[in-house]
């Protein structure tokens, strides 16, 4: 069987790019991928082999007026559908759109979150605050989108969310029923879920450096953490900034003060992300409000701890006191936490190895089976 898969924006290296290349490389099926903004430098360079095409290009801004032309060229984008037997729509806000005019083989959403801004009540208060004066335009846009948006969900087939909290965000927006949508965690690679043995001083914290990973909170609670304890651990921050996150990488090196004992290494390539969760002592997780987390499951893949925020989709990740932390989302809880786990060895092993069982659930492997299942089961669906 083929596939259309389709996103907007391939040009990061995000879980959902990785996503995306997971299946291109795991499924029983043929893909043919499709995007409306593709950078084949700034993603996974692997992705260069499943012969991504750009249709329709798009900006990555996310002004009003750039998400609004954005809709617009999607709506108008017609894909090879007559060469395919389904289409896989990654949504993450506007890619639903692209249903409009393909809609003549079955669609299958497959759901990394509703659009934020509006569903995601979090980031939802964060968006309306940085508006001031243009708030009630963005109320205004909101109401208009969200009429269309759940009309856009009622052309799928079938939806599958990648977290229940993805889940629960959709039914809560009005966009479907529980019982209709499936979920199906992103993971890890299976081959890769070994215990390291060598638990360094220090902790890491890893993923794309931007405003919604809440990086501050780690630095603000590391510092405290040695102001308490004059420990000798280290923090290592590890990711990629875009140009749309310069201004914030900025303002996290001011944060630090120049305390030498925090580092940060932008743009690592994927066996250095490797080799830090391989060395570090326990990772931390700190994006306010994340739908899922796979960096917290590279950790644990590892044998290593992790401290979470107590909210949204590493709570079905992690396990408190069992795995790791999770606690709220404040500068003396994360230190707490990490005072726990460097006085004593034993724990964070102990934490490590309950990880390390709790991972082998999450894996590329039953992602992509269970996606190949349900594009099998919407195909023989429409055929009936």
């Amino acid at each position: 069987m083929r596939v259309a898969l389709y996103h907007p924006w391939i040009y990061l290296k995000s879980g959902l790019e990785r996503t995306i290349l997971e299946i291109a490389k795991r499924s029983r099926h043929e893909w043919d991928i499709y995007t409306s903004h593709y950078d084949a430098e700034g993603t996974y360079p692997e992705l260069k082999q499943h012969h991504v095409q750009e249709v329709n290009r798009v900006s990555v801004q996310r002004s009003y007026g750039a998400v609004l032309g954005a809709s617009m060229n999607i709506a108008r984008t017609r894909l090879a559908t007559d060469k395919v037997d389904a289409l896989v729509v990654c949504c993450d806000g506007v890619g639903s759109f692209v249903t409009l005019r393909n809609g003549q083989v079955p669609a299958i959403n497959l759901c990394f979150t509703p659009l934020r801004a509006v569903y995601d009540e979090e980031y939802r208060k964060r968006h309306l605050e940085r508006q001031g004066g243009r708030r009630w335009m963005a109320l205004l846009m909101e109401k208009g989108y969200r009429w269309m948006d759940r009309w856009l969900w009622r052309r799928y087939d079938r939806v599958v969310c990648i977290s229940e909290t993805v889940r629960d965000r959709s039914v809560a927006g009005g966009l479907g029923e529980a019982a209709s949508m499936d979920v199906l965690y992103p993971g890890v690679d299976g081959s890769r879920i070994q215990a390291s043995d060598t638990f360094e001083h220090f902790f890491f914290l890893p993923g794309r450096i931007m405003w919604t990973k809440n990086i501050e909170l780690g630095i603000e609670a590391f510092l405290m953490f040695k102001r308490a304890t004059g420990s000798d651990w280290k923090l290592v921050i590890a990711g990629m900034v875009d140009h749309k996150g310069q201004e914030y990488f900025a303002r996290l090196k001011e944060l630090t003060g120049g305390d030498d004992s925090i580092t940060f290494h932008v743009g690592p390539s994927d066996a250095q992300m490797q080799d830090y969760y391989t060395r570090c002592g326990a990772s931390l997780f700190t994006a306010f409000n994340e739908d899922l987390g796979l960096t917290p499951m590279e950790a644990m893949a590892r044998g290593k701890p992790v401290i979470a925020v107590n909210r949204g989709g590493p709570r079905e990740v992690v396990e408190h006191q069992v795995s790791g932390y999770l606690v709220n989302a404040d500068p003396q809880s994360f230190s707490v936490a990490m005072e726990l786990l460097t006085q004593d060895e034993s724990r964070l092993r102990r934490m490590g190895q309950a990880g390390l069982e709790r991972v082998k659930r999450f894996t590329w492997d039953k992602l992509v089976s269970g996606l190949d299942d349900v594009i099998d089961q919407a195909v023989a669906g429409r055929k009936r």
